[in-house]
């Protein structure tokens, strides 16, 4: 690749922040709240909008990941993660909060980063049924077959 690979996007609210690396090299682009949000001790959980839309390259897919420092902190995650963002979606990127935490509730304010956005290519898919699948070292040795 002779650069970074360039993904258009547009502001769906004035206040949006434009997703961005912390660092130089980080894989992901942080993602933060256009609105506040509260979200109750024990379970409670709010849909975030980031006053963003992008427009991936076919081939490319974005996911959206949560960020560990709220998790270690708060307790707070995305509930579906990751959450896919497929190439043909051109509304706002939201993210789906929740709090784990037993007894804190957690405020969102507007402008705070609550996400990871990670761009990844994937290759076409086509499944094919075969009479038998290829002998692997693993087999069909499912959840838990290593041991705790």
């Amino acid at each position: 690749m002779s650069g970074p690979l360039r993904i258009g996007f547009r502001r769906v609210h004035p206040a949006a922040v434009v997703p961005g690396a912390a660092r130089a090299g980080d894989a992901g682009l942080d993602l933060c709240a256009v609105h506040d949000a509260e979200l109750a001790a024990a379970g409670g959980r709010a849909i975030v909008g980031t006053g963003i839309a992008v427009e991936l390259p076919g081939g490319h897919a974005a996911l959206v990941l949560p960020r560990s420092g709220l998790a270690r902190n708060h307790g707070v995650t995305c509930l579906n993660a990751p959450g896919l963002i497929d190439a043909g979606y051109r509304g706002e990127l939201q993210v789906l909060l929740v709090n784990t935490d037993p007894s804190a509730p957690y405020t969102v304010h507007a402008g705070d980063r609550i996400a990871q956005l990670l761009v990844v290519p994937f290759p076409a898919v086509e499944l094919v049924e075969v009479d038998e699948l290829a002998p692997s070292e693993r087999g069909e040795q499912g959840w838990g077959h290593t041991g705790r």
